[in-house]
């Protein structure tokens, strides 16, 4: 009797994508817990900022120490330094909103972060749609951000201070929407590269919703 051949492939595939998205978001909840552990403790300690050339050497060598080792162990040391490293940067922001009455503002963009990555991801995931098509349109989005960010340095403007921080909230929930139709489609294989990128996006959105926040409340 003719037995039809076993397929084990797609079934391999499915199990090395679901695998992919199970140590994403474990990875992704522990780095962001201890982020937080480290702003608290910058936050108790009253430690000043590191200034921006330290925070930009210190965040893009990190970034690219993490990408350059996505494949092996050493990527898990790399990815804690830098969300390490992103928690002590952030904790002298939040101790400046704290000593001037504004837990309610970090506390607002908090859950907002939380609800927007929350939905984004349960689309994808619900849907299984595959957001292959936003790659120009992120490329693109990038390209704008860039030059918006110089300009923020010569326009002082509070209103185009609150559109750069939209756009920043946009494009990061684009990623998150991108990168996780990656991951389901089995076009990310690395769990420490999606954490990065997931990781970063909520960072982004989290500043950027505190921006709008306090910006709307002064006005």
């Amino acid at each position: 009797m003719h037995q039809q051949p076993i397929r084990t492939a797609p079934m391999s595939s499915a199990l090395s994508t679901n695998q992919v998205l199970r140590n994403t978001y474990l990875l992704l909840s522990i780095t962001l817990l201890f982020s937080a552990a480290v702003s608290a403790v910058t936050i108790m300690l009253n430690l000043p900022s590191p200034g921006l050339l330290i925070t930009l050497v210190g965040m893009y060598g990190l970034m690219f120490l993490t990408v350059r080792n996505q494949n092996r162990s050493a990527g898990l040391l790399c990815i804690f330094a830098f969300t390490g490293f992103m928690g002590y940067v952030l904790g002298p922001i939040l101790n400046m909103y704290f000593q001037n009455g504004g837990t309610e503002m970090v506390m607002l963009a908090l859950g907002g972060t939380a609800m927007t990555f929350l939905a984004l991801s349960a689309y994808v995931l619900m849907t299984g749609k595959d957001m292959s098509f936003m790659g120009g349109m992120l490329v693109t989005g990038f390209w704008i951000l860039v030059v918006a960010m110089i300009a923020s340095f010569f326009i002082h403007l509070p209103a185009f201070q609150m559109m750069l921080s939209a756009l920043f909230i946009l494009f990061s929930s684009g990623i998150i929407l991108y990168k996780t139709s990656e991951i389901i489609h089995g076009g990310e294989r690395s769990y420490i590269s999606a954490t990065l990128t997931l990781y970063v996006s909520l960072y982004n959105i989290f500043l950027s919703l505190l921006s709008i926040i306090s910006g709307s409340s002064r006005n």
